[in-house]
């Protein structure tokens, strides 16, 4: 990790992301919502005041646990999905697929219950994460729903970094630059 520092405002809150090595010539800012109340419960509001008409919401373990689940909390919804990395006991007739994070820098697999599946088909679903980035996190999470049945209407994060920021089918509060090894942002 680097000394170097990049400063986000988003849902009217500042905060300071180390920027951190992707490779010899690459830097990415770390955004990580675990622990901070104030920046989960100030984004979790913004993105609910932007969200589509939706049946239930769904994220993958595991950045996107907090901001779903305070998202779910604010808006007094009694349920949201999880994609979890590995099958668990109590998983029945698991739907999975793969998926190549930026963070990780390696394959993963993305399992939904078999009981989830079925509540979710032919309702329509929100697909909340912290940031998307590749988007390849958001096509792993698509190809679920769409397996199960269920019908997305909205991709929502806090932020959308690099080329994400260009798509026009997320919803998302603010842009986060990529970073050449020197800490200067990529335009």
């Amino acid at each position: 990790m680097s000394d170097m520092y990049y400063t986000l405002k988003v849902a009217g809150l500042t905060r300071q992301l180390p920027l951190c090595p992707l490779s010899d010539d690459r830097m990415i800012a770390a955004f990580v919502i675990f622990g901070d109340m104030e920046l989960t419960t100030a984004c979790a509001r913004e993105l609910n005041a932007r969200i589509p008409e939706h049946d239930v919401m769904i994220t993958a373990e595991s950045k996107g646990i907090p901001l779903i689940c305070e998202m779910a909390r604010l808006a007094g919804e009694r349920r949201y999905l999880l994609a979890r990395k590995a099958p668990k006991l109590y998983m029945r007739d698991v739907f999975s697929t793969e998926v190549r994070s930026i963070t990780t820098g390696h394959w993963q697999t993305l399992c939904l219950d078999g009981a989830d599946a079925d509540y979710m088909r032919g309702k329509r679903v929100v697909i909340v994460d912290d940031v998307i980035s590749t988007g390849e996190s958001l096509r792993a999470l698509e190809k679920l729903v769409e397996n199960a049945g269920g019908n997305i209407v909205g991709r929502m994060a806090i932020l959308a970094e690099g080329e994400a920021a260009g798509r026009k089918d997320i919803i998302y509060l603010e842009k986060l630059p990529l970073f050449k090894s020197d800490g200067t942002p990529i335009e």
